[in-house]
C-alpha cells in the first residue's frame, strides 16, 4: 500500500482538479452543467482512482485504478479541446491545464511503471 497524500501523481492531479474547478465556474449558465458536470467528474476522477488505487492490497489493484485514473485524464484533455473548438473557453486558460494534465498522464505513467519493475 502506498500512502496516496505523500505522492507527487496525486498531488498534481489535485491541482488539475483545481484548476477544472476554476475554470468551469467561468462558464455560461447555460454551459455550465453541460460539459462543466462531465469535466468536473473527470478531474476529480484522477485523484480519487489514484487515492482509491493506493488503498487496495495488491499491485494489480493498484495498476488497474491508475489506469482508470490515466483514461480520465485523456479525457479531461479531450473536454478542453473540445471547449477550445467551440470557444468557450480561449487558449490562455485552457493551455495550462492541458500542460499540467500532459505531466500528470506521465506521472502516472511513471509511477505504472515503477510498479511493474
Amino acid at each position: 500500500m502506498h500512502n496516496f497524500k505523500e505522492l507527487r501523481t496525486w498531488e498534481e492531479a489535485m491541482n488539475v482538479a483545481e484548476m477544472v474547478f476554476a475554470l468551469t465556474q467561468t462558464f455560461s449558465k447555460e454551459h455550465r452543467f453541460e460539459i462543466s458536470s462531465q469535466m468536473n467528474r473527470a478531474a476529480i476522477s484522477i485523484p480519487s482512482n489514484i487515492a482509491e488505487g493506493c488503498g487496495r492490497g495488491t499491485n494489480p489493484q493498484l495498476l488497474h485504478f491508475l489506469d482508470i485514473a490515466q483514461g480520465s485524464a485523456y479525457e479531461l484533455e479531450t473536454q478542453l479541446l473540445l471547449c477550445l473548438r467551440i470557444k468557450l473557453a480561449f487558449n490562455d486558460n485552457i493551455q495550462p491545464i492541458i500542460e499540467k494534465i500532459r505531466y500528470v498522464q506521465s506521472l502516472i505513467a511513471n509511477f505504472k511503471k515503477s510498479i511493474n519493475k
